[in-house]
């Protein structure tokens, strides 16, 4: 007997599989989204859901690309703004003038650290 179990993956008191006596099924809508690529998914929402509150659009597991539930006028994939790196937003900030002068400062500290400072 070692080594064999009857009642493995099973629950205890669940009953043959499919029997229909054991609880009832919600009711549910299906409501299907389309990608740009033409591919439809299917998802199921519960009766019980305010047309509000299931999403207008999803991300299609097939392709990735954004789905909606217009069949002709599926949503496009927005453009992302690229990486933009310190430096960059930096410069969005301050002006060219404003850069040498900080950079005339920085310098002059680091002159006086090492002793090397021009006398004014």
């Amino acid at each position: 007997m070692a080594g064999s179990n009857a009642i493995r993956g099973a629950r205890v008191g669940s009953g043959p599989m499919g029997e229909m006596d054991h609880g009832s099924r919600a009711e549910r809508i299906e409501i299907s989204y389309w990608d740009e690529l033409g591919n439809e998914t299917v998802r199921f929402f519960s009766a019980d859901v305010p047309d509000e509150e299931i999403p207008e659009q999803i991300d299609s597991p097939t392709s990735g690309l954004p789905a909606g539930r217009d069949r002709k006028n599926p949503p496009s994939l927005s453009k992302n703004e690229p990486y933009k790196t310190h430096l960059a937003y930096v410069k969005e900030r301050r002006t060219p003038e404003e850069a040498e002068e900080l950079l005339e400062q920085a310098l002059q500290k680091l002159r006086e650290r090492r002793g090397t400072a021009r006398k004014s």
